[in-house]
């Protein structure tokens, strides 16, 4: 099958069900070029089983899948009924994947802006409320978004993983008594710090060996639940203050109104320097208000050097920005 189009449902049956061990899954280059790798259906049942166990997922419930199976988080929900015997509501991949659904499902895996999307009009918002387990993945959930979700009645999750461990490995509550800043890891997951911070996973079920994430993560007291600060590469050290890309979009959020983007551009006296990317069509009236709204808001140090006006900030199919195709783009100006 050509990579680049959508794969059907069909297709993924007919993939699982081949004498090969072996899946194909693409990366959505979030952090550098997309990219496809083989991984092995047995740990990808392995995953399934964590999930459903953690979510208490049995043939009682149904699942949406609404997002592209090219991806691991749609591929995974598929096997997640597979093992749990959740019966399947399939549908096209949307921004707005219940406009014309009437079949809530139990359970469902979205990204931020689908969540968002269906927020804002009220008949979706009323049949988002009614799934009972909510996971969000694929994308941070900013300050607004998770306002918005703080009086559903049923649970709604934000996961922590990535392709290579095969969907999430982590997840913490969003809403009601338990919410939390700090991710829970799934049964079976073994997690420590390196010497420069990172979050490393062993999880011997679903990966042939340790991996060394790029994210930065506080581990709470009891050292079991963990937190996440940012990427080492989404790092900024201007001047010898590190700065973390995350933690100052993070801040800006509540006051800047057009899509944007904290980058990096080298420079020969502070080494690199921050600098913020708007999208669209500014006046040098609107740019100067944008600063002084920043310079109101960030510590001095963290303040950009270089406001960037461009067309459009770049984003992965899975609706991330593009880290490594931004900074390229403000490199060359």
């Amino acid at each position: 099958m050509d990579d680049r189009k959508e794969m059907t449902l069909d297709e993924f049956y007919k993939e699982w069900n081949s004498a090969l061990s072996t899946v194909i899954v693409n990366t959505s280059g979030s952090t550098g070029k997309p990219k496809s790798m083989r991984v092995e259906k047995s740990r990808m049942i392995e995953s399934a089983k964590m999930t459903c166990s953690f979510l208490g997922l049995t043939s009682d419930d149904s699942a949406l899948l609404c997002m592209p199976l090219r991806y691991i988080a749609g591929k995974m929900v598929v096997v997640r009924t597979l093992v749990s015997g959740m019966r399947l509501i399939s549908i096209p991949p949307t921004s707005h994947p219940l406009k014309d659904l009437d079949d809530i499902p139990t359970f469902a895996a979205m990204v931020p802006m689908q969540v968002f999307n269906s927020l804002s009009v009220p008949e979706e918002a009323d049949k988002l409320k009614r799934i009972k387990n909510l996971i969000i993945g694929g994308g941070p959930v900013n300050d607004l978004l998770y306002s918005k979700l703080q009086h559903f009645p049923n649970a709604v999750w934000s996961t922590y993983g990535m392709t290579e461990t095969l969907s999430h490995i982590a997840m913490r509550r969003l809403n009601g008594p338990t919410a939390s800043e700090y991710y829970i890891p799934l049964d079976g997951i073994h997690l420590s710090v390196n010497e420069m911070g990172c979050l490393c996973i062993d999880a011997p079920k679903i990966c042939p060996e340790v991996l060394q994430t790029n994210d930065i993560v506080k581990f709470d007291s009891e050292g079991h639940r963990f937190k996440v600060l940012g990427r080492i590469d989404n790092v900024i050290i201007s001047g010898g203050v590190k700065i973390h890309i995350e933690e100052v979009e993070k801040m800006l959020e509540p006051i800047i109104a057009p899509p944007f983007a904290i980058t990096k551009k080298s420079d020969k006296k502070f080494g690199e320097i921050v600098v913020m990317v708007v999208q669209g069509s500014f006046t040098e009236a609107d740019l100067s208000n944008i600063r002084e709204q920043i310079e109101a808001t960030l510590p001095m140090y963290w303040q950009p050097k270089r406001y960037v006006v461009i067309d459009k900030i770049p984003m992965t199919a899975t609706g991330k920005i593009a880290r490594s195709a931004l900074q390229d783009i403000v490199e060359k100006m």
